[in-house]
């Protein structure tokens, strides 16, 4: 099985968002690898393609994902 890029490990972040946080915890695991392999500091993503795009519903998601070891930071 081939590594993941941080783009196809987003990507998959989308989707699980978009289905109800199906299988999250994998696939912020499989980000932070890819992060750490390409030698990123943080994850971008961007706020239009959030389920819950808010500010309160970017800070849950911030605060999750840091406690899983990845900082998250959104595109204006």
């Amino acid at each position: 099985m081939s590594e993941l890029t941080v783009a196809e490990a987003t990507d998959n972040i989308y989707a699980s968002l978009q289905a109800d946080n199906a299988d999250i915890d994998a696939h912020i695991a499989a980000l932070k690898s890819a992060l750490a392999r390409e030698g990123a500091k943080e994850a971008v993503f961007d706020p239009a393609r959030l389920a819950q795009n808010n500010r309160s519903g970017r800070k849950m998601m911030q605060s999750y994902f840091r406690k899983r070891g990845v900082s998250v930071t959104f595109s204006a």
